[in-house]
């Protein structure tokens, strides 16, 4: 496989796991078992967020579009509408921010109902 495509993989990969960060919860409704993955993904995103760090994906899509010979982006649907989402113009640190507590505030709502339902259901059961 091609460096570039490799770069591609990457940043859909990127782009599923923000995605899995941010609404995940929603899958864990349907199986919470999948709670197990979705909490440490949930404090990984919140920490790259809080943090200021740069998610490790970040270099490696650098480094293989590098290695494809890429200076830059070519025109197509990943570098129109995915890019955006996964590296915002402008991004700020207060943004940076916001984005890391929204993350968590989102969540949180999420998982709220999840136990508040639970133990409704639970309450029925006895």
């Amino acid at each position: 496989m091609s460096p570039g495509l490799l770069a591609a993989v990457v940043l859909l990969v990127h782009l599923a796991f923000i995605l899995f960060v941010a609404a995940g919860g929603l899958l864990v409704s349907r199986w919470p078992k999948l709670a197990w993955v979705h909490v440490p993904a949930v404090v990984w995103g919140a920490l790259i967020e809080l943090a200021g760090w740069i998610c490790p994906l970040t270099p490696l899509e650098n480094r293989l579009r590098a290695a494809a010979g890429e200076a830059a982006y070519a025109s197509g649907f990943i570098d129109q509408y995915i890019m955006p989402i996964v590296y915002p113009a402008g991004l700020t640190r207060c943004m940076q921010l916001a984005l890391g507590a929204a993350v968590i505030a989102v969540n949180l709502v999420i998982y709220g109902r999840l136990v508040i339902r639970r133990k409704r259901q639970s309450t029925r059961d006895d």
